[in-house]
């Protein structure tokens, strides 16, 4: 039997600690109102024939009340209920010693595995952890319905990033650099002005993203279609500077030569600053900037030619990779790239398809760039291409008080994930109890994302200047609430879903890949969209549907369900639940069948949706790669390629890496054993993707995986 502590992890059921407890209490009290032995001993044998395999530390401390009264010891009964009383008050007043305190010894594995992009050896991520252990304590005790604590604790919901909720920041958004650019901003009360070059524009536009991600959790995007001007403002200032000297002396064609040269010279140097900076600022939380960079072209766009050289560059410097501290060239883990296709770039002919070889060729390298297929956003989005938020969830269609679209300067107010599986597994077959459950699931889901619009709600601009007052978001004045954002759909705020497939094989015996299952997972999926659009008319918020909230959450909820429900085949047993709608890993699914199978999710899931293929060898299938791109432009909004072989970047062997007899990965091409360079695919789990090492390196072998 298995005890459900208050915190929701399950330990082993302990019959000794009932006896500790019902004998304290003993102590308090005359001895003719002591429990006997023998009477303990039958308290304990009454918790023991229940029988049950989980069962909350709650009910054996209300069992042993009741019991208690029913043996006639009203003042040990009384005793006790003191006892427990007081125990509660304790854990109130200090639930945090023991985590934060595993934290600065570097014992709390969880929050090392949490995210691989903060080292907890670091005093300043670690300082970040302490605050965030105090707010996630804050939160569970205070701040939260009890009701809502508990459905987390169980595996029915997960509240995200309790450990940021104290504060009134919000999860991710589209920055818009295009206003801070042109009209200036303020960072620490100093102005800065519009930027007169591209490379200053470029050491600007890094200054905002530190500041933004020090004042808010989550990621940021931004759109680099707006440096064209720039780079078209450093043309024009070298060829005045280089026509004044040499004007007369030169023929035009060396002087364009000229001025060529040195506007090369600023754009490489533009996108190295961009790509240095990002990668080796901190923000305040010990982390680098979780940032995405939108590589957009926009045929009526007057910069397109400048904006051409610009992704050109960036994707040059991404293929060529950042040395490490050895010295070896690496994949950054940042910036995120999203490569957007049309008509001129979606490899049939088209003018700038040489861009998209090019992103291919990182892809083949494991430089992942994701690919945006603008032709099948515009039938999702009202005719509209915009790039997702840091978390790759995206925005709802809304218009200004103009008419015209806005995408940049919006942000998603935060994120509660709902656990399918588990409705199912409690329906156990049965229709008409499952869309009960899920309904009454889902108002849970309801009521906790209110929690998240009430927390945002009444918020001053001046709590982060940066985002309120100076652009990054909007422009406020001081002292003014940003209350008119939180409405109309300017922001959203996401009802997240996890494990459509083993929901599916729940209910239905199969998977969602198969006419039945299809057909189920389909009625759930529009149940669920138009759940949280009749949300949205009854409070005129944002909400949306996110199909990409999964994080560590698909290991989180197998795990609480394998403990409370037990084994049970391709769900439970499997250790992770599938990411949203996704197929699952040990389908055999053909790669483009895949796609266009997960296309359909897709659509409804108009909050955020991402799928993946996997290609094996894939720097010796570069043909292979350009077929699934021009599929992806004709048959899916949002697909990112990996790989299913693993990689050695220090001699390029593409194969297995395999664990020596000192249990590290080696490489057994070159022998290579730094884990800065090896990419190394988790075959234990069926996790398909890049492997990001915490804190732990090498020696960690059985460590959670997860793709940022």
């Amino acid at each position: 039997m298995k005890v459900i502590k208050r915190d929701g992890r399950a330990v082993d059921y302990d019959r000794e600690k009932i006896a500790v407890a019902i004998e304290k209490a003993n102590q308090e009290v005359k001895s003719k109102e002591r429990a006997t032995k023998q009477e303990i001993k039958d308290i304990i044998q009454y918790v023991e024939d229940l029988g049950k395999k989980r069962i909350l530390v709650e009910d054996i401390q209300d069992i042993i009340e009741e019991k208690l009264m029913e043996i006639q010891k009203y003042e040990l009964a009384k005793k006790y209920i003191v006892y427990r009383y007081t125990r509660a008050l304790v854990r109130k007043q200090n639930t945090t010693d023991e985590t934060i305190l595993g934290l600065l010894k570097n014992e709390n594995k969880e929050l090392a595995e949490e995210n691989s992009n903060k080292n907890t050896l670091l005093a300043s991520t670690q300082r970040d952890y302490i605050a965030g252990e105090v707010s996630r304590d804050l939160t569970k005790r205070l701040l939260l319905p009890e009701k809502i604590v508990k459905a987390d604790n169980e595996g029915v919901l997960h509240f995200h990033d309790a450990d940021y909720f104290i504060q009134p920041i919000f999860n991710c958004c589209l920055i818009n650099i295009s206003d801070m650019l042109d009209n200036g901003t303020v960072m620490n009360g100093k102005m800065i002005e519009s930027p007169k070059s591209f490379q200053v524009a470029c050491t600007v536009t890094t200054q905002i993203i530190a500041a933004v991600a020090s004042n808010q959790y989550g990621g940021q995007s931004v759109d680099l279609k707006h440096l064209g001007k720039y780079l078209r403002k450093s043309y024009n200032k070298f060829k005045a500077e280089i026509e004044k000297k040499y004007k007369g002396k030169l023929s035009d064609d060396i002087i364009e030569d000229l001025v060529q040269d040195r506007l090369k010279a600023e754009l490489k140097a533009g996108v190295q600053t961009i790509q240095y900076q990002i990668n080796t600022l901190m923000t305040t939380n010990g982390q680098s900037p979780f940032v995405t960079l939108f590589l957009h072209l926009e045929e009526d766009d007057p910069y397109i030619k400048e904006n051409a050289m610009i992704i050109e560059e960036v994707l040059r410097q991404r293929y060529e990779g950042i040395k490490n501290e050895a010295g070896v060239y690496v994949t950054p883990a940042f910036p995120k790239l999203v490569y957007v296709l049309d008509e001129f770039n979606c490899l049939k002919g088209g003018k700038y398809d040489y861009l998209t070889k090019l992103a291919v060729k990182c892809s083949a390298k494991r430089m992942y760039p994701d690919y945006i297929s603008a032709k099948k956003m515009r039938e999702n989005y009202e005719g509209n291409v915009f790039s997702p938020m840091g978390c790759r969830s995206f925005l709802s269609p809304w218009k200004d008080e103009n008419g015209n679209y806005k995408f940049e300067g919006r942000f998603n107010q935060g994120v509660v994930s709902i656990n399918l599986p588990q409705v199912a597994i409690v329906a156990d077959g049965d229709e008409d109890k499952f869309w009960k459950l899920l309904d009454e699931r889902l108002e849970l889901c309801k009521e906790a994302l209110m929690c998240r619009h009430y927390a945002l709600l009444g918020t001053h601009s001046d709590i982060s200047p940066i985002h309120w007052q100076y652009g990054a978001v909007a422009r406020l004045a001081k002292g003014e609430k940003i209350d008119k954002l939180l409405y109309g759909g300017y922001s959203t705020i996401s009802l997240g879903y996890i494990g459509i497939y083993e929901m599916t094989k729940v209910m239905k015996g199969v998977s969602h890949t198969t006419p039945e299952g299809h057909d189920f997972a389909i009625r759930v999926m529009k149940h669920l969209r138009e759940t949280v659009n009749r949300w949205k008319e009854e409070t005129n918020i944002g909400f949306a549907l996110y199909g990409t909230p999964a994080e560590s959450l698909c290991y989180k909820f197998a795990r609480i369900d394998k403990e409370r429900f037990g084994t049970i085949k391709d769900v439970t047993d499997k250790g992770y639940y599938t990411n949203s709608y996704h197929v699952d890993v040990r389908e055999k699914i053909d790669a483009f069948e895949k796609l266009g199978f997960e296309s359909e999710f897709q659509k409804i899931s108009s909050g955020g949706a991402i799928s993946y293929i996997e290609i094996p060898n894939m720097q010796k299938n570069i043909d292979a790669l350009e077929t699934a791109v021009k599929f992806i432009y004709d048959n899916i909004q949002y697909a990112e390629f990996n790989t299913k072989s693993d990689y050695c970047h220090a001699c390029g062997f593409d194969g297995e890496i395999i664990l020596n007899k000192d249990n590290e990965w080696e490489c057994p091409n070159c022998g290579n054993k730094d884990h800065l360079k090896m990419t190394v695919v988790r075959r234990t789990c069926g996790y398909l993707g890049e492997n990001f090492w915490n804190a732990g390196k090498t020696k960690e072998i059985k460590q959670r995986v997860m793709h940022l």
